[in-house]
């Protein structure tokens, strides 16, 4: 978004609105300096976003976990961000190496958050009302105590036991167990 208000000609809001380039009428120019990159690349983005949002709200969790400690972890999906946001701060499609350079970048990033199990930590998702925590944990019929990060929409409390699934690497939690709001099995 934006690298696509970047893009925006501002020199066209003086001209009369034209908004049949939507549907690639050649009379009417988009108010873009680069549409052919800016709005492919936005819709690029855009569907990932999606994408993400429907993977962790398809996600089904089953297996059961009772939370031992947890410490909620806001700023750790900020920290994620900062470094893409800084890096392209400056781009703009005409200058082609810095776009390359910037894409060639974006391709590695994504590489090494694949690699180390991070994709699904996306910051948008907090305006989705999801939270990052850090958790330890165990399993009902188990007395060893694991730790890992956890995705919730729900506020974790210690002593509780959450219904969970996990996606690289990253516990999801989407609500209390029903067991444990009916006061046990």
């Amino acid at each position: 978004m934006i690298l696509l208000a970047q893009n925006y000609d501002y020199a066209t809001n003086a001209a009369p609105s034209c908004w049949e380039w939507i549907i690639l009428d050649a009379t009417c120019k988009a108010p873009f300096k680069n549409p052919g990159f800016a709005f492919p690349f936005f819709l690029g983005c855009l569907a990932c976003l999606i994408i993400s949002v429907f993977a962790l709200s398809s996600v089904k969790p089953k297996n059961q976990i009772i939370i031992k400690s947890v410490k909620h972890t806001p700023a750790d999906l900020m920290n994620y961000v900062l470094p893409y946001v800084v890096s392209f701060m400056s781009i703009d499609y005409q200058e082609i190496g810095k776009f390359i350079g910037f894409s060639i970048f974006m391709i590695w990033m994504f590489w090494i958050t694949h690699a180390s199990g991070q994709v699904i930590l996306n910051p948008l998702l907090t305006v989705f009302k999801w939270q990052l925590y850090e958790v330890s944990y165990r399993y009902p019929a188990d007395s060893v105590e694991y730790t890992g990060r956890a995705l919730s929409r729900v506020h974790l409390a210690a002593g509780e036991t959450y219904k969970h699934a996990v996606v690289q690497a990253i516990i999801i939690i989407k609500q209390p167990s029903l067991e444990d709001a009916n006061g046990g099995p």
